[in-house]
């Protein structure tokens, strides 16, 4: 007894042994050619963590948000952020827990994200700002201006997530989920899993893009890299996205607020349209355009369509 006792203890040593180091081989791997570096980097000191940004242009302002998705940064807005800048005086941040942003072992929610927002627009950018919000960052938007509308100007959304689904909240399912992912040898292997390169070749493939042949090298390890860095830290937002910690219910503030507010989508993207139309239902003065022959990340496989909007709509 003692002696199988002592085995299995053993192959679980191991065991745990290997998938640690193959988590470490996976993390030097997915950083090494450090594209997110930038000279223009900046940090804003918030009190959960340092928040980078870049800083472009000049005229009035406007904040870029993207999507918080596993991989995502502002990275995202690369191919309009140049043009975007020409004209206005732009920001792109990475949230706290993604990009070249702090991650701190903490659970990611919606009303955190608000917050960082609101407190970045009033003592980094100091006026009143538009937002350009992608997906699961457009409710971040939202509440942000119906918390503190005086900050805020246009709100612009690309490919708003849907209402419904940000309705639901987190379960016991859910809940486990996250535990595991938060979880450190285990967790971390189950992260990994789903931050290759192949896996975020299949989503861009699938959901992001409609074209395969606009689909780049770099765009590819961008993800890889925002997901690997610093190190496994990087875990513990896609564990609260995936436990549903970043949802809110936006429908009451989608009605109270006045502010312009305009949607660019995609229509390639499956069921956008019904989406688009659950927005405007609860705020009639919401207009929306939609861009040819795309999907989710229409800003960057046709950068020049989504500008020829923005600079009329901004």
């Amino acid at each position: 007894m003692n002696k199988k006792l002592g085995t299995a203890i053993l192959l679980t040593g191991i065991t745990t042994f290997t998938i640690h180091m193959i988590n470490k081989v996976q993390f030097s791997f997915s950083t090494v050619k450090n594209i997110l570096s930038c000279p223009n980097n900046k940090y804003y000191e918030w009190r959960f963590g340092k928040i980078r940004y870049i800083k472009k242009g000049s005229g009035s302002p406007v904040l870029l948000l993207h999507d918080l998705t596993p991989g995502s940064s502002s990275y995202e807005f690369s191919a309009i952020i140049d043009e975007l800048a020409e004209k206005h005086e732009v920001y792109a941040i990475d949230f706290l827990g993604y990009g070249l942003s702090d991650k701190p072992n903490i659970t990611y929610t919606n009303y955190l994200y608000v917050q960082s927002v609101i407190d970045f627009i009033k003592v980094i950018i100091g006026r009143k700002t538009s937002i350009i919000a992608t997906g699961d960052a457009a409710p971040i938007g939202i509440m942000a201006c119906h918390n503190d509308g005086e900050v805020i100007d246009k709100i612009l959304l690309l490919n708003p997530q849907s209402i419904n689904k940000l309705n639901q909240i987190p379960n016991k399912q859910t809940r486990l989920l996250k535990f595991l992912i938060d979880t450190p040898i285990l967790g971390t292997l189950l992260y990994n899993i789903q931050t290759t390169k192949e896996s975020f070749k299949k989503v861009f493939l699938e959901e992001y893009f409609e074209e395969s042949v606009n689909v780049k090298e770099e765009m590819l390890m961008s993800y890889v890299e925002a997901s690997h860095l610093p190190d496994f830290n990087a875990k513990f937002s896609f564990a609260s996205f995936t436990g549903r910690y970043m949802n809110a219910n936006i429908i009451h503030a989608l009605k109270e607020i006045d502010h312009s507010i305009y949607i660019l989508y995609g229509k390639s993207k499956k069921d956008i349209e019904t989406v688009v139309d659950n927005y405007i239902y609860f705020n009639q003065s919401i207009e929306a355009f939609g861009i040819e022959n795309t999907k989710h990340l229409c800003h960057l496989e046709a950068p020049s369509k989504v500008m020829e909007q923005i600079n009329i709509l901004l």
